[in-house]
């Protein structure tokens, strides 16, 4: 393990029976590093193993094979330090306590907590502090864990899920909270199926499937791979002008007319402008790059339908979610 690694994994292998006399390879062979402040986020379709791999990091899952270290000790060790710490999708809440409360309870079980009023700030809770949890919705649930994940003063914070049950309005404003504490210094590695917050704030992605790693790399690199950039542009050509943009740009992968926008895709996306811009009447030109989530579906073959091949425990909850 390098100076500055605070999670490194070798060849890590975890299964589970199949049901029918087989097993499932819920990580399958992952070698994995991550350095000390930085911000990571773990994408994959259902099934892919992400929650698997989190427990095993958090020491919750013994894996059959490989070798797995957190801060220079075991997974079990670095948690019963405060070491590291996880907000994960659910978790024991008492519901007839206040968020505060059990805030001050949990506080009450680390050696050297936080403070609880700064920690109640920080995670957003004060608005429900004097709230029942059964009471309180899923996003502030969700912020209440982020909370008791505070407690312990972690380097690391392990997120799975983080946003689960949050509107767009608050999934921001947690975002923005937790780009604080990354700031602040600490190590975050974060499982989503919102590709857009992977894009926002992971400097790192990596992506598994089949409980294999597909993809590391900085999230630049990483959406890099689906290729051809979008352009579009108001413009109503002919058969001809087609014709002699195919020609020019030879990199056009493919044109679509949307009314009066002309949509394409190309791998040189320079070159497309600076033809529709000179050589022709189009104007109003938009250029973006390939995303995230093409990048993801190019990887591993997804076309959002992950159905039967879950063996982590929740399903995306609406078509825009297309990774858990």
């Amino acid at each position: 393990m390098s100076r500055t690694s605070v999670i490194t994994t070798r060849d890590v292998r975890v299964t589970y029976p199949d049901g029918a006399g087989g097993r499932v390879h819920a990580v399958d062979g992952v070698d994995l590093d991550v350095s000390r402040g930085e911000v990571t986020a773990l994408l994959g379709p259902n099934g892919a193993g992400k929650t698997t791999l989190i427990d095993v990091l958090l020491g919750l899952t013994a894996p059959e094979q490989g070798s797995v270290e957190v801060l220079g000790t075991t997974p079990t060790a670095a948690v019963r330090d405060g070491r590291i710490s996880a907000l994960l999708q659910t978790g024991g809440l008492l519901p007839d306590l206040t968020a505060v409360e059990t805030v001050r309870m949990i506080a009450a079980l680390h050696r050297n907590p936080a403070d609880v009023d700064e920690v109640i700030d920080i995670a957003g809770v004060r608005p429900f502090a004097s709230r029942r949890v059964g009471k309180c919705s899923g996003g502030q649930q969700q912020r209440l864990r982020f909370a008791l994940a505070l407690l312990p003063r972690p380097e690391v914070l392990i997120l799975d899920e983080p946003t689960a049950g949050m509107d767009v309005s608050a999934r921001h404003e947690f975002w923005d909270r937790m780009r604080a504490q990354a700031d602040a210094g600490a190590t975050v590695l974060f499982a989503t199926h919102y590709l857009e917050e992977a894009e926002q704030f992971a400097r790192r992605t990596m992506l598994l499937d089949h409980g294999r790693m597909l993809a590391d790399g900085a999230t630049d690199e990483v959406r890099s791979r689906a290729g051809a950039a979008h352009l579009q542009v108001t413009w109503s050509p002919t058969e001809a002008e087609l014709a002699v943009l195919q020609e020019a740009v030879p990199d056009v992968r493919a044109v679509e007319q949307r009314g009066s926008r002309l949509a394409l895709r190309t791998d040189d996306p320079d070159a497309a402008a600076v033809h529709l811009l000179t050589r022709t009447a189009a104007h109003d030109l938009t250029v973006r790059p390939a995303s995230l989530e093409e990048a993801f579906q190019m990887l591993t073959g997804d076309d959002g339908d992950a159905a039967g091949r879950s063996t982590d425990q929740a399903t995306a909850q609406n078509p825009e979610e297309l990774l858990r």
